[in-house]
């Protein structure tokens, strides 16, 4: 059982919460290195914003993220481009598993388009294994290999993504409401 967060990031695991953790006011590159900063070598430890800086910009660069400036700070994004950029953070940590919570929550349509292609970047790179909580059904088929349906705790459906349907989840979700209220 993992202890903390710290102990889950030792084994290469990282998460990406619905309200993605970002520090608003600070710029994208010290976002990208929050609580993993680069510090020049030596007893005081001093930032090394240069290659930060750099780090960030090759990151994201290297996903297809694009923005303006590493420099701006996070406030002046969209929500996709945010939603990226914390990505990009659990990505750039050498990451070996994401845990993504609702990544399109609170999206318009082309801001979770980017999102939707990030993820089947990085899902065609094969070195991330990649686990998300949706409720779209329909963006959850579009992404993911294999889909898991849980319902007060328990694995109600499990196939692969190809092998299901919109109306079979809703099906599912609908039929284990009822039983539910029947009880």
């Amino acid at each position: 059982m993992l202890r903390s967060v710290d102990q889950a990031r030792t084994l290469g695991i990282e998460c990406v919460y619905q309200d993605l953790a970002l520090a608003n006011s600070l710029s994208v590159y010290h976002n990208m290195f929050l609580n993993r900063e680069i510090v020049y070598p030596g007893p005081i430890r001093l930032l090394n914003h240069h290659a930060m800086r750099k780090r960030a910009a090759e990151c994201l660069e290297g996903m297809g993220v694009h923005i303006p400036s590493v420099d701006l700070p996070v406030e002046r994004l969209s929500g996709g481009q945010r939603q990226a950029i914390a990505v990009a953070r659990a990505v750039n940590s050498a990451a070996r598993i994401l845990l993504l919570d609702e990544p399109l929550a609170a999206m318009g349509a082309r801001e979770a388009h980017l999102i939707i292609d990030l993820l089947l970047r990085l899902k065609q790179g094969g070195r991330l294994s990649i686990a998300m909580i949706m409720h779209n059904y329909a963006q959850t088929i579009d992404i993911a290999d294999r889909i898991v349906l849980i319902q007060h705790g328990r694995i109600t459906l499990e196939r692969d993504a190809a092998a299901t349907s919109v109306e079979e989840l809703m099906n599912n979700v609908r039929r284990e409401y009822r039983s539910g209220l029947q009880r």
